[in-house]
């Protein structure tokens, strides 16, 4: 059995009482005991006043080089030439079927530097296929374990930044580069929850004591440490979609309505003549949320059954809401149903029907702006 990696906050994760599980190959912490914590405490925090994440297991990578960017541009589905240097952009890596390899965030650091945040499980994938791809002078380097990540998320995170003397005055998907406590740090208005929001991505090294700065004063602003639970529901109630799940190989960008990370005018990128193609004659199956009516809890691969009982799509992602206090969830619903936004339809539970009503997300405000 392969050995999980560890964050370089592993110690401090067992200290607050952490339960640790699988993610991508890294042990991380689901949620927190010690701290007074758990999902639901840990959720609440973050859409009341704020909580900080470790996420150090996403992945890492720089791409260089001259003209390393329009090299970036011409692989990644999204267009870079919509951002300036000093933004972020959320973007795909497709495959030549239109699947997605991954999804992922780009740092435009400069016309011949570009920085890449993966997903844990696959951003060995994407490092190979563009490193392939890459012509001569442009080298892709993977720094999975060169830098940790940090994510404050809330209503207050702003204010925990300013308390630390870190510039927090972006605009949402722009970057600054600063220093703290005289090392450099990445701070980017970005986030996976929904709320005002930041991601820090020191040094590996520096990461622990930027993390007990952080959970110091998020603590002094009640909030508290959140584990990758809460950040699972914190996501669904955005209707954000998680890789592997509500995207995949088997899933396009256009089936996920993620169509807006697409630029469909470039002339090139991976998987273009493909999801040009299904863009066009529509997609067969439509992600669609649902909402439980019932004391239903949806649950991936769930099967979606209409009015006659038989089945018109599957549950991606599920899980119960902390704010709406109701079973949510995405699913793929067949564009030949004829499925819209307010119909009923039911969930198969393990042979009974619950009953859930088709919306469109998110499920809760979303405050990142």
């Amino acid at each position: 059995m392969t050995e999980l990696l560890r964050s370089p906050l592993h110690d401090r994760h067992v200290a607050l009482g952490a339960k640790l599980a699988d993610f991508g190959g890294w042990e991380m912490p689901i949620e927190y005991t010690a701290s007074g914590g758990g999902v639901l405490k840990e959720h609440a925090a973050v859409r009341e006043g704020v909580g900080v994440f470790d996420v150090s297991h996403l992945g890492k990578a720089t791409v260089r080089g001259p003209g390393a960017a329009e090299f970036v541009n011409a692989c990644l589905s999204n267009d870079l030439a919509r951002i300036a240097p000093g933004q972020a952009q959320y973007t795909l890596c497709c495959d030549e079927s239109g699947g997605v390899v991954d999804d992922l965030i780009a740092y435009l650091v400069s016309a011949d530097e570009v920085f890449l945040v993966p997903n844990a499980a696959n951003a060995a994938e994407v490092v190979r296929r563009l490193a392939a791809a890459a012509p001569a002078g442009i080298e892709v380097v993977g720094q999975h374990r060169d830098f940790a990540v940090l994510a404050v998320q809330g209503p207050r995170s702003a204010e925990v930044l300013a308390e630390l003397g870190l510039p927090a005055a972006q605009d949402y998907m722009a970057y600054a580069d600063a220093e703290w406590d005289g090392l450099p740090v990445r701070i980017c208005r970005t986030g996976y929850t929904g709320e005002h929001g930041y991601e820090l991505v020191p040094a590996w090294g520096a990461a622990l004591a930027l993390w007990d700065a952080l959970a110091e004063t998020v603590s002094g602003l009640g909030g508290m440490p959140a584990g990758l639970g809460a950040r699972d529901t914190l996501r669904t109630e955005m209707g954000y979609p998680l890789h592997g799940q509500d995207l995949s190989a088997t899933i396009s960008p256009v089936q996920a309505r993620s169509g807006w990370a697409v630029g469909w005018s470039k002339d090139a990128f991976w998987g273009r003549d493909a999801l040009t193609a299904e863009k066009a004659a529509g997609p067969t199956r439509t992600l669609r949320g649902v909402e439980s009516l019932d004391r239903g809890i949806p649950r991936a691969h769930m099967p979606v059954l209409d009015a006659a009982g038989a089945a018109v799509g599957e549950v991606t992602s599920g899980t119960f809401s902390p704010t709406r206090r109701v079973g949510i969830g995405l699913a793929l619903i067949d564009t030949a149903a004829g499925v819209a936004d307010g119909d009923e339809l039911a969930l198969d539970v393990r042979g009974r029907r619950s009953a859930v009503r088709v919306v469109r997300p998110p499920f809760v405000p979303s405050h990142v702006r």
